[in-house]
């Protein structure tokens, strides 16, 4: 009698199969057990349930509390391929029993990178106004009105506010135009920054000394709302602030009186309620550039994730650590506020991807 197969589960929703596997990742998926093809809206718990025992990989956002993990005696990885981790699995529990927990969220990383680059250069060289104004027929030719107030990023001071993996991917983008980079995060010693060749500083400083400042820290149980009146007053008169992680690590009303009141200006592509309303007050609001949520989500990019969670299922197969996704550290993922992206939607807060 020939062994059963090891079961692959997938419950991908909100993304599909369709956007996460090619024809090729596919094959190699269905050579490394028999996998439980699901699609098109969350599955049941009857669904789960029933390939539970001889589960060994779970790729997909279902929740995974100490008692659902007891009924999975041979589960070796859990992927979530929204690219978070959220606060519905037993992280405890997972590192007690050897469980890789593991996140796509590394596959926006450039995507983001190089659009809040975009974000960054359209605010300091006013980039919308200028077309905006053409559009309406009042444009100034060769610059001297319309150039009153921009400036190079050569040359200036480029904060951080985060330097995981949108930092990284970041940080080259910035090394052409200045080599005045600095950056502040309390998860990575100074010693770590120093070695990516940036100066590390403190949150004060980092507000007081940046042109432009990227935030692109994930929200926690020690930062929502960190960043308020005080931290825009303390930026230089004319600063860019672009805003390219979560919205909940700003208090969004000062940001944007800060810009109302045309002391900085401010580039971000999240918002506290997504969709964002139509009376959200951003839209109205001066010295903005504004995007919904569309820094990272590219399609050309889609299908690395199923590439990735193969590529690591592959090493956790072989006994060894995967190495393509982000991995939860248990000293770090309890302190991550991350939400499911449909249930962000039903409840009004922001939804989690990027």
């Amino acid at each position: 009698m020939s062994t059963p197969r090891p079961i692959i589960l997938l419950d991908p929703y909100p993304r599909t199969i369709a956007s996460l596997f090619n024809a090729q990742d596919k094959a190699r998926l269905e050579k490394l057990g028999q996998v439980i093809w699901h699609d098109g809206s969350p599955a049941s718990d009857a669904h789960i349930e029933q390939y539970l025992p001889d589960t060994i990989a779970l790729l997909g956002q279902t929740s995974m509390p100490r008692e659902r993990l007891e009924r999975a005696p041979n589960l070796r990885l859990i992927a979530n391929v929204e690219s978070n981790f959220l606060p519905n699995v037993d992280y405890a529990e997972c590192h007690r029993r050897g469980i890789h927990v593991i996140s796509t969220g590394p596959v926006f990383a450039q995507s983001v990178a190089e659009m809040a680059l975009g974000y960054a250069l359209a605010a300091a060289r006013r980039i919308p106004q200028a077309d905006a104004a053409i559009r309406r027929g009042d444009e100034t030719m060769y610059g001297a009105a319309d150039n009153y107030d921009s400036f190079l990023l050569h040359g200036k001071t480029l904060g951080l506010l985060g330097c995981g993996n949108l930092g990284r991917a970041l940080l080259p983008l910035l090394r052409p135009f200045s080599r005045d980079l600095i950056v502040h995060d309390p998860w990575l010693h100074d010693s770590v920054l120093r070695e990516m060749q940036v100066e590390p500083v403190s949150f004060d400083a980092l507000f007081a000394r940046s042109k432009v400042l990227f935030v692109l820290t994930a929200t926690t149980t020690e930062n929502q709302g960190f960043i308020g009146a005080a931290q825009f007053a303390a930026m230089q008169p004319g600063a860019v602030f672009v805003l390219a992680s979560r919205a909940g690590v700003v208090n969004f009303d000062a940001m944007l009186d800060a810009a109302a009141r045309g002391h900085i200006r401010v580039a971000t592509d999240v918002f506290p309620i997504e969709p964002i309303p139509a009376d959200q007050r951003a839209r109205q609001t001066p010295n903005t550039v504004l995007g919904a949520h569309r820094a990272g989500n590219v399609p050309e990019i889609w299908t690395q994730m199923g590439e990735m969670v193969t590529d690591d299922l592959e090493l956790i197969l072989r006994g060894l650590p995967p190495q393509r996704c982000q991995r939860a550290t248990l000293e770090t993922v309890s302190r991550i506020r991350s939400m499911p992206a449909q249930a962000a939607t039903e409840s009004k807060s922001g939804p989690a991807i990027k």
